[in-house]
């Protein structure tokens, strides 16, 4: 930071973070190094390579004389959020998109993937505040009670996960291993199998990702709020038309911006509230586990032999006080997901949500953040 002329938090809540605590002595000394450049991604490759029917539909409606290199003019599609018959296009166009992951998960794991189900994904790197340890174990909540009959109404989904840990990272490992085991135990329970299914995927990276980001219905962004610098599978998943469910962090606070509680879900404490508890000291992960049944429920399925032995991850969360309020936000993340299948089956306007989102991505082209960049920190024009 001495070194350097400009400094960056690249998401607009990360930039503040960094003015107001994390590097507040610095900022108070040099402000003006200080300025936010949000992260953003390439339509090229993850809408116009990775989605050829997507583009073909948005050609036919907005051209495609001008998007393609200015992807800022999606939000032309704005005007088509109650055209019906290109509604039934996009949901046309998810399904293929569906089949195809479907179609790749069934040639490589021989696992029998439906389609029609509510697709939920989580892929990025496995980290502990990325919270896919909070994931799993809610999946692990929902079979246990669609097993005791307590979830009537849910909606049959399937929940993949993808991502890779760092080679000496064993909580990661260890959450790998939980999901894996968990996917093996419900996949194959003919209770369950047919409502609720789990997909870890394998090496995932950018060729596989390519499959991926089209394919979902839903875009779990769930790290602990003040935690994420910005995220870019957010956009990725968002230019193709599917629904963030997240918490305030990163860049979903933009893409909330941009799209409107209407078209994404937003849960758990926020980046102050966090920090707060940081600051305090005052949050207790053993009050968590006595007070919350749903929360007691889900962590004794660690220990209790259902899907082996994870007292690994029980005594991470417990005894380590729940750096990351995994606990804290459970309930809230749970209440988000009832919020999901609602809405999901009001195809209309779930439909009217995917177009939102497609429409408002392009201030999230790394076109922009590149000129951005040349503008303000290197003073260089193209």
């Amino acid at each position: 930071i001495v070194g350097s002329h400009s400094v960056n938090g690249v998401a607009a809540i990360q930039s503040e973070i960094l003015k107001r605590t994390t590097l507040k002595d610095f900022y108070d000394y040099a402000p003006v190094k200080f300025n936010n450049k949000t992260n953003g991604i390439t339509h090229r490759r993850w809408l116009i390579n990775a989605n050829p029917e997507l583009v073909q539909v948005i050609d036919e409606t907005i051209g495609n004389g001008h998007w393609h290199r200015h992807p800022e003019e999606l939000t032309a599609l704005n005007k088509y959020t109650n055209d019906r018959p290109f509604l039934e296009k996009l949901g046309k166009i998810k399904h293929i998109r569906k089949e195809a992951l479907a179609k790749l998960i069934r040639d490589q794991q021989g696992i029998a993937i439906d389609p029609d189900t509510l697709f939920d994904i989580q892929v990025k790197r496995i980290h502990s505040y990325k919270r896919q340890l909070m994931n799993i174990l809610h999946v692990m909540y929902i079979a246990d009670c669609l097993k005791k009959g307590k979830e009537s109404d849910f909606l049959p989904t399937t929940v993949f996960f993808g991502g890779k840990a760092a080679p000496g990272y064993y909580i990661a490992k260890e959450t790998i291993r939980l999901i894996c085991a968990v996917a093996r135990r419900i996949n194959d329970d003919p209770l369950i199998g047919q409502r609720l299914k789990v997909v870890f995927l394998e090496n995932f990276g950018v060729s596989l990702g390519e499959i991926v980001y089209p394919a979902a219905d839903v875009s779990e962004q769930i790290s602990t709020a003040s935690k994420e610098a910005s995220g870019t599978g957010n956009m990725k998943f968002m230019m193709n038309g599917a629904i963030t469910l997240g918490t305030l962090d990163g860049a979903n606070v933009e893409i909330r911006d941009a799209v409107g509680d209407a078209n994404c879900v937003i849960f758990g404490l926020t980046a102050d509230e966090v920090l707060n508890y940081y600051a305090q000291g005052n949050y207790s992960a053993w009050d968590e586990y006595h007070g919350n049944e749903s929360v007691r429920q889900a962590l004794d399925l660690l220990v209790d032999g259902t899907y082996g032995d994870f007292r690994s991850l029980y005594d991470y969360l417990l005894q380590n006080n729940d750096e990351f309020f995994i606990l804290k936000d459970f309930d809230s993340y749970h209440k988000a997901h009832i919020e999901i299948r609602r809405r999901y089956r009001e195809e209309r306007s779930w439909r009217r949500s995917m177009l939102m989102n497609i429409a408002c991505s392009g201030r999230f082209s790394s076109d922009r953040t590149i000129r951005e960049y040349a503008r303000d920190i290197w003073h260089v024009e193209p």
